[in-house]
């Protein structure tokens, strides 16, 4: 029987470790998002409209990558919450154009305040550097060029 090689290191392999952070920080994100009567796909809506400036069913379907019944039915609890608002295009009748409500966009800012707290709780070994210089290579890692940014954590959930 041949010998096994000696390997005094194996290599990083970032899967595990990734998933353990992600499911931390999930975890967290989801006790915070409850009491405020979100679910993490709702503050995944609720900021592509803000950034968005509003946008049809479709395109809104489109951008977070869902079957537009799946949309329907998440803007149905937005809607009924009064946290967006839901008109006719004036440009085409048989579209929706979905927009923030005043009470949406406060919601929003709730959420986020809550979740850049919860990434300061499991990120807060790294310094601000580091925080930034792991944003850049998980931006990279998703395929995107260059990011924005995060300039600090109580804007880290806004601009990432």
């Amino acid at each position: 029987m041949p010998e096994l090689p000696v390997v005094n290191q194996p290599p990083h392999r970032c899967g595990a470790l990734l998933d353990h952070v992600t499911r931390r920080i999930r975890l967290r994100s989801e006790s915070v998002l409850t009491p405020l009567g979100l679910r993490p796909r709702h503050l995944v809506a609720l900021t592509v409209l803000r950034d968005l400036g509003g946008c049809s069913q479709q395109d809104l379907a489109k951008t977070l990558e869902m079957d537009s019944t799946n949309v329907v039915g998440l803007l149905n609890d937005l809607e009924s919450a009064n946290l967006i608002e839901r008109r006719r295009s004036p440009a085409d009748r048989r579209r929706h154009i979905v927009e923030l409500t005043d009470v949406g966009l406060k919601q929003l800012v709730k959420a986020e305040f809550a979740l850049a707290a919860v990434e300061d709780e499991v990120l807060g070994a790294l310094d601000k550097d580091q925080r930034e210089t792991l944003y850049t290579l998980l931006y990279q890692a998703a395929g995107h060029a260059e990011p924005a940014g995060c300039v600090d954590a109580a804007h880290a959930v806004e601009d990432c």
